[in-house]
């Protein structure tokens, strides 16, 4: 597979897009088999789930009807536009609609013709899985796959964006601290001691009894505390990077603090840190999926991997919703952590000399 990631190493006489460090790091993380490969299992799932609606709706993905092509996934129609009687929102999924449909045109569905929330009648609940539900219907007669698919994003990009903005976060924090010392890292760690001596589970559980939880709610509450994860890495970084002869010749020739701190030593610092951030992730897809589970998560009804989770302790008959839940939460866990070893070997100063060496 090493077709699949471009190469930027040019020809002799050309200039060279990436450093010889960079290419020797890349060289490393393409060396840990396991780790390259579930980068791109990972890359084609994540990429999967971001298009949920096009492959798992209720609605079809398009509609030709009476010389026109309309596009429900995007755009709300009313059953008027078909012929219809009710100027709601047309359901799609009702016969008389899809008859109105066919008499002037056609429609393309979905992979699976049903959303997270759709109800599917004529079936108990839960049910087996079927050619209809490939992976049966959970509790509320539900399609487990769909609510799969929506819950991976939605887990994925929760994840993902708690991971970014704390790590900007943490790495600034712990920047300021190991850079300028004294009274200000005096002042930043007996701040965070008092911070995370906070239980964050009770918080929770205290401000989900006030407010409906929300997507941007719990980012928002886990952020104030997630972040102080990064700053011991950073800050040791920086304590020791700030008197190295570099540093002092960028101090003599008058460049500023903010440039010496973001542009010379920042870069050295962020190794340890761009190690760590797949495990983080995972850590934080798993934390969601707890609150989910405890049900101081998303609001009820959500498409989340801790409600399935939760559909299975509640469904023990039912075997297909719990196997779904835990392989779906332990692949991406392996993925997860396949690729941080990787970044890990990329990232090796011991490799990646002997690499330059060779």
């Amino acid at each position: 597979m090493p077709w699949l990631i471009p190469e930027l190493i040019l020809k002799p006489g050309k200039s060279e897009i990436m450093s010889p460090l960079n290419r020797r790091r890349i060289a490393n993380f393409k060396g840990n088999r396991r780790g390259y490969i579930s980068l791109y299992i990972f890359l084609i799932l994540f990429s999967l789930s971001i298009f949920s609606e096009f492959l798992a709706n209720d609605k079809p993905i398009l509609i030709y009807f009476d010389g026109s092509f309309l596009f429900p996934v995007v755009k709300s129609y009313p059953e008027t536009r078909f012929g219809g009687e009710f100027p709601t929102e047309a359901d799609y999924g009702d016969p008389f609609v899809v008859e109105l449909i066919e008499e002037k045109g056609w429609a393309i569905w979905p992979l699976i013709p049903y959303s997270y929330d759709t109800v599917v009648f004529g079936r108990p609940a839960p049910a087996s899985p079927s050619e209809e539900n490939w992976l049966g219907t959970d509790d509320q007669s539900r399609d487990v796959l769909a609510r799969l698919i929506y819950g991976f994003r939605v887990s994925l990009l929760f994840g993902l964006t708690l991971t970014l903005f704390s790590s900007i976060i943490g790495v600034s924090a712990g920047a300021v601290q190991g850079f300028f010392g004294g009274w200000i890292d005096l002042l930043f760690q007996r701040f965070m001691e008092i911070w995370q001596s906070m239980p964050r589970l009770y918080l929770l559980i205290i401000l989900a009894s006030v407010v409906q939880p929300s997507f941007w709610w719990l980012l928002s509450i886990l952020l104030l505390f997630n972040w102080m994860g990064y700053v011991g890495v950073v800050r040791a970084e920086f304590l020791r990077a700030r008197n190295f002869d570099f540093v002092r010749a960028a101090r003599g020739l008058g460049v500023s603090n903010v440039v010496i701190m973001y542009k010379h030593v920042l870069p050295n610092a962020m190794v340890a840190t761009i190690t760590f951030l797949p495990f983080n992730l995972g850590g934080a897809v798993t934390l969601l999926t707890g609150l989910d589970f405890l049900g101081f998560g998303l609001p009820p009804g959500s498409a989340s991997l801790g409600e399935m989770v939760t559909q299975g302790r509640n469904n023990l008959h039912a075997p297909w919703l719990g196997l779904t839940s835990f392989l779906t939460l332990a692949i991406m866990l392996i993925l997860l952590i396949f690729i941080g070893e990787a970044v890990r070997d990329a990232f090796d100063p011991r490799k990646t000399l002997a690499t330059s060496k060779e």
